[in-house]
């Protein structure tokens, strides 16, 4: 599913005007599909209080095809003009036709009137401003904003004061749907205004919107709907921003034929682990294993290598030669090369610690005349140390995947860690042209961006993933996927995937707090089984 600027949007509208999908036939698509969503939230509709708050443009416009609609299944709807709409609006008159009671911001000088309204009714449909508006807000718009945050407060207080053996006479949240986003929210950065309220559902209109991934607007949204509203399909082909989706990674996981055996899904060497950072080589290890690499050998510093042996049982293990700190000696780079040939996929960096000996280990594995020629990922502080490399991106020829967080972005970049989250997509595509390599850049809707500029979006954003160590596994799970065969493109798109399901699976059980990154490892089969068999759309546990 692509994912569109403001920009590409309107775009997208002009071109299927062009082909005969008219604004208004969009406009009657959307309200329509709002008024469908409005059921389904309210269930029995008839008789049931909606609210409609309506802006000047093409927003308002849907707002008030959908209040037609509802009048019409047998709800009792009020629209509230926050602005003046244009003269002779067709939709304004449309929908009076039909019942529709309408309230002007105009001639409520206090907002008496609206406060009213919002305390009689079950659901407000928020169709002020739509992604083409600018912020901040202002005037009457910011004052409805503010309005309809304290009722809801207030509803919500009501009830909590009510707990008693009795049910609550009033609707808990009283829902808010928006439209396209809330207002106040910018659809390409995800900035909010301080105005802005906290909708329920958010209903956006033939694509998400880059903002809709962006913090901290992504937090406004509630739940979001995409509603296909007849733009027609072959429009978006070079629009280079996806979401990643179920249907997606089931066409590239890797194949297993029953005539399979161990050598068929290739050969995973995880360089990894430190004194200080026994665990993040087992988690890497492990993370390669259960997405299927065939075999996984793990080589780290000798003096934690009876550790591992005995926690991880399945892994060939090669012991390393280490510095007095328990992190590995630079000779050990020689140790490695000498046996390239015989790995599918190399995961270097995790758990390494930082030192002058592992910049010169990294120089001497990865840009060391002749190159690796395997895939690599490079993780944590691989990462960090391969930073005081200067122009390491120039002589790291191996296909690569670098899996950064915002930090370790920071460090690899010099730019500040706030201006990399302001602008997450279009840092992780701009430093993945300028090196050549796959960024996945971590965090609530990880981004994966190509040297070609095509950019790939997690639609998962689960706190329960934001412990020590989680990282140490999605590194393990591209690891384990290159060494099947996928390319670092598609390994990582995969792997950033099959991490965030996994944590799904985890958070339905356990919660979105104390779980451990190593919960994720033995989800990691189970989550591949359901998207290889396509039992839904959304992983459960």
């Amino acid at each position: 599913m692509k994912i569109v600027s403001v920009e590409q949007m309107q775009r997208l509208e002009e071109a299927s005007a062009s082909e005969g999908v008219s604004t208004d036939t969009l406009m009657e698509n959307a309200g329509l599909a709002v008024a469908m969503e409005t059921r389904v939230v309210l269930g029995a509709i008839v008789g049931s209080r909606v609210l409609v708050l309506v802006g000047p443009g093409n927003n308002g416009g849907d707002g008030l095809v959908a209040a037609r609609h509802l009048q019409r299944w047998g709800a009792t709807v009020t629209v509230y003009l926050v602005l003046r709409r244009p003269q002779g609006d067709p939709k304004l008159r449309l929908a009076l036709e039909r019942g529709v009671v309408a309230l002007r911001a105009s001639d409520d000088p206090d907002f008496k009137a609206l406060d009213g309204e919002l305390g009689r009714s079950r659901l407000v449909i928020d169709a002020v401003l739509g992604t083409g508006r600018a912020r901040p807000l202002e005037g009457a718009i910011r004052e409805a904003m503010l309005h309809l945050s304290a009722a809801r407060a207030r509803r919500s207080a009501m009830c909590r004061s009510a707990l008693t053996s009795r049910p609550c006479p009033h609707t808990p949240s009283m829902p808010i749907l928006a439209l396209d986003l809330p207002t106040g929210m910018n659809a390409d950065t995800g900035e909010v205004d301080p105005a802005c309220p906290q909708a329920d559902i958010t209903v956006t209109f033939g694509y998400p919107k880059v903002g809709h991934y962006q913090f901290p607007g992504a937090a406004k949204l509630g739940r979001l709907e995409v509603v296909d509203i007849g733009i027609p399909g072959h429009l978006d082909k070079d629009i280079k921003l996806e979401l990643l989706t179920e249907e997606w990674v089931r066409l590239r996981l890797p194949s297993r034929p029953p005539d399979a055996h161990k050598g068929t899904f290739g050969h995973a060497l995880v360089i990894a682990g430190s004194r200080n950072y026994v665990g993040a080589a087992y988690l890497a290890s492990q993370g390669a294993a259960r997405v299927g690499s065939g075999l996984v050998t793990l080589a780290s510093p000798q003096s934690i290598y009876p550790i591992l042996a005995s926690k991880l049982t399945e892994v060939v293990h090669l012991p390393l030669p280490e510095d007095q700190e328990g992190r590995l000696h630079p000779d050990a780079a020689g140790s490695v090369r000498e046996g390239l040939h015989q790995y599918s996929s190399l995961l270097v960096g995790c758990g390494f610690g930082r030192s002058e000996g592992l910049v010169d280990f990294l120089r001497g594995l990865l840009l060391t005349e002749p190159q690796p020629s395997l895939p690599v990922v490079i993780d944590a502080d691989g990462l960090n140390n391969l930073s005081r490399i200067e122009g390491w991106w120039r002589d790291l020829k191996a296909p690569t995947v670098l899996t950064p967080h915002p930090g370790e972005m920071s460090t690899l970049t010099g730019v500040a860690t706030s201006d990399i989250q302001a602008r997450r997509t279009g840092t992780a595509l701009e430093w993945s042209a300028r090196w050549g390599k796959v960024v996945v850049l971590k965090g609530a809707y990880t981004i994966i961006a190509t040297p070609e500029g095509m950019g790939h979006v997690s639609p998962f954003a689960n706190p329960g993933l934001a412990s020590g160590g989680t990282g140490d596994v999605l590194t393990g799970i591209i690891a384990g996927l290159m060494a099947q065969g996928l390319s670092p493109e598609d390994a990582a798109c995969c792997g950033v995937y099959l991490h965030g399901a996994a944590g799904e699976m985890v958070a339905r059980r356990l919660g979105d707090t104390g779980a451990l990154a190593g919960d994720l490892l033995p989800v990691l089969p189970r989550v591949i089984k359901r998207i290889r068999r396509g039992y839904s759309k959304s992983v459960q546990g």
